[in-house]
């Protein structure tokens, strides 16, 4: 299994949690599938995804906006699958680069409404600005490493990103997942996936801000040793943290959910690694976690 087929994989799983969700919201949700090169295969999963939520899409107006290479060809591509639609999805199939993406976008209407798009390649401010005018707004993301993405999207007015790096172990290149939204749910949502994906699809992860440059297994359990060592260094950097704090930390800047990070932290404080004000009691959002050299002074409820 390739990276495009994890890719394909996770937008499915994605739009399971994104359509519900953008149909309650409001009357008018945009999908926006951009892609730089011609290979359109995630439009299709895509569009499949919306055909099976057809009996809640009554009275809603989903606009499906497909912008690639290609040419002429785009709708013979995608007749079948846009066939399986009903009335209530527009879909508007546009040939050319992702940088047209604004233009495509103002004219479909999309701000101030639900938006997710799905976005492959290298993109320019102004692509990432217009990508952030739903409201919400979220994006997927996948591009060749090497390119730090997390500030050009904070600017764009992402307020929470995470980013991984998928390395296939056989001979082909390793691309690089950034995901933007408004969201914590949503955040969660796309974790979540992550590490539902095949894990025997012969690909692994890898948080492009660990310095190790450790390698991941996909499983539904992961091991939280590498997780827990991260969180070290991140309270040796920062000095004591919420437990909420630190699992906002797990979800934005590694490859791990918020609910590994109760498992690390469990495994630190049974080691003796860190220590917790309150000592005792569940380990709830509001305990504060230190490293064991750290330890605030002074008596603890």
């Amino acid at each position: 299994m390739s990276t495009d087929t994890i890719l394909r994989e996770l937008l499915v799983r994605q739009l399971d949690h994104w359509l519900p969700a953008a149909l309650h919201r409001s009357r008018r949700a945009t999908l926006a599938l951009a892609y730089a090169g011609s290979d359109i295969a995630g439009a299709e999963a895509a569009l499949r995804v919306v055909a099976e939520f057809a009996d809640r899409l009554r009275g809603r107006r989903l606009t499906v906006l497909v912008l690639a290479d290609g040419g002429a060809e785009l709708p013979a591509r995608l007749g079948a699958a846009e066939a399986a639609l009903p009335a209530d999805v527009a879909v508007h199939m546009v040939p050319g680069h992702p940088d047209r993406l604004p233009m495509v976008l103002k004219a479909a209407g999309a701000a101030g409404a639900p938006l997710l798009t799905v976005l492959d390649g290298d993109p320019d401010p102004a692509v990432l600005a217009a990508a952030a005018t739903g409201r919400p707004a979220e994006l997927l993301l996948t591009t060749a490493p090497g390119r730090a993405l997390r500030p050009a999207l904070t600017a764009a007015g992402f307020p929470l990103v995470t980013e991984v790096e998928l390395l296939p172990t056989a001979d082909a290149p390793p691309r690089l997942l950034s995901y933007a939204t408004g969201s914590d749910r949503a955040l969660e949502a796309l974790k979540d996936a992550l590490w539902a994906v095949d894990e025997h699809a012969g690909v692994r992860y890898r948080d492009p801000a660990d310095p190790t440059g450790r390698l991941v297994d996909i499983t539904l359990d992961p091991d939280p040793d590498p997780l827990a060592r991260e969180l070290l260094t991140e309270l040796a950097r920062s000095g004591p943290r919420t437990v909420t704090e630190l699992r906002r930390f797990a979800v934005t800047s590694t490859v791990y959910r918020a609910a590994d990070a109760n498992r690390a932290l469990t495994s630190l404080l049974a080691a003796g690694l860190v220590t917790r004000d309150p000592e005792h009691g569940r380990l709830g959002g509001d305990v504060l976690i230190s490293a064991a050299a750290d330890r605030p002074a002074g008596p603890t409820a």
